[in-house]
């Protein structure tokens, strides 16, 4: 079925070499300005799709993200940002990329053209009907994306995409289709741009909400956060001190002994006590 390919349509603007480099900036900002409104759009399938991840998940799914090129890098970014935020295991959100992890610095020729490796990967991480697995495509015509998504709900496993395309053929073959219709490249057919950005912006609108309504985020904050630097020790101590109360040199003890800021609040709440911090101001 013929479907209207917007990525590839011509840019808005020409003679870009002859412009002023202010006016570059300008008007890719002007077209930027637009992506926001674009995903506003698609909330309500976010939203669809968010809700029904949560159960899967709470029954041991995961979620795996897979796409080529820039869609597959945003992927793996999404998914490898995750354990560090939210102190949960990397298994849990799986980035898949055509061409593999070369694939993320370097063009992989032909990656993305075979329609069965997608799935073949999804195989090899023992894929099972718990499981979540999220097409990325700005065209909505990447085989690797395509069969992959294709394969997997066959098997009877919750199926999503994201791309900017209405009536693709990856829309059309997952079960719940998130389109984001951003207009022509400010280069023409350089998806990397607003269709990029748009797969951005979506991405972590799905993992944050997922992540909070697994109870990974208490109040507005990242409780469960891996300690992995004096940034984020601080940023943990600070936490506790407002949550308790208590004084920088308290808080700093129990973030340490207890390894996260979620784990130090509860000891302390159920230590009446307080022994840990009986000789520290």
């Amino acid at each position: 079925m013929a479907f209207r390919k917007i990525t590839e349509e011509p840019s808005l603007y020409d003679n870009l070499e002859k412009m002023p480099v202010g006016e570059i900036l300008r008007d890719i900002n002007t077209e930027d300005k637009k992506v926001a409104v674009a995903v506003e759009k698609a909330i309500p399938d976010i939203e669809r799709l968010v809700t029904a991840i949560v159960p899967r998940m709470r029954k041991g799914g995961r979620i795996f993200y897979i796409g080529a090129g820039t869609s597959g890098r945003l992927g793996v970014l999404d998914a490898s940002e995750l354990p560090p935020t939210y102190g949960v295991p990397s298994t849990l959100v799986v980035g898949l990329i055509a061409g593999g992890d070369t694939a993320l610095r370097n063009a992989v020729e032909n990656a993305e053209d075979s329609p069965s490796d997608g799935w073949d990967e999804l195989v090899n991480h023992n894929i099972s009907d718990n499981d979540t697995v999220i097409g990325i495509a700005a065209s909505g015509t990447t085989p690797y994306v395509e069969g992959a998504i294709e394969e997997a709900r066959a098997h009877g496993i919750l199926t999503a995409c994201i791309t900017s395309n209405p009536g693709s053929p990856l829309s059309q073959r997952a079960e719940i289709p998130i389109v984001v219709v951003v207009g022509p490249e400010f280069v023409t057919g350089s998806s990397r741009m607003k269709s990029g950005t748009a797969q951005k912006m979506i991405l972590n609108m799905i993992s944050t909400a997922v992540m909070i309504r697994l109870g990974r985020v208490r109040g507005n904050r990242m409780v469960n956060m891996k300690i992995s630097n004096k940034k984020l020790q601080d940023r943990g101590t600070r936490m506790i001190m407002s949550e308790l109360g208590i004084s920088y040199s308290q808080a700093r003890t129990l973030l340490a002994l207890h390894g996260s800021v979620e784990k130090a609040i509860e000891a302390y709440k159920c230590d009446t006590d307080h022994e840990e911090l009986k000789h520290i101001q």
